[in-house]
């Protein structure tokens, strides 16, 4: 876990902004890995779109909901992100699993995590 974050940190140094490249997420209950994950500014708003599903019962979902039937690697899940201060705010996150969408924030804590909310 320290390598992966030291890894992260250093890729994230050469960015324009601490939140912009590559993550991975991490399932809250059970702690896995689950996918990695880029975040990017486009026109001065944060996106993200998952790259790769690392879980072996994950490989080849299709999303749920609005977005049915298209696969999950390759889908933009967040959007829309307005940068205030040091943070993301106002934007939305997709859950691939009900195809809903959600309000989102995002912030970098000072242990160079992300917090998504």
């Amino acid at each position: 876990m320290l390598f992966k974050l030291i890894l992260s940190f250093v890729f994230l140094s050469n960015q324009p902004d601490p939140c912009s490249g590559q993550w991975v997420s991490v399932n809250d209950k059970t702690g896995k890995e689950k996918s990695e994950i880029s975040l990017y500014v486009e026109g001065e708003k944060l996106y993200s779109r998952i790259d790769a599903l690392l879980l072996p019962e994950d490989q080849g979902k299709m999303c749920e909901g609005s977005e049915k039937g298209k696969s999950i690697v390759g889908l933009v899940i967040v959007q829309d992100l307005v940068k205030e201060r040091e943070n993301w705010m106002d934007g939305t996150i997709l859950d691939p699993a009900d195809g809903k969408r959600y309000s989102c924030n995002i912030s970098l804590n000072h242990d160079g995590n992300l917090y998504v909310r």
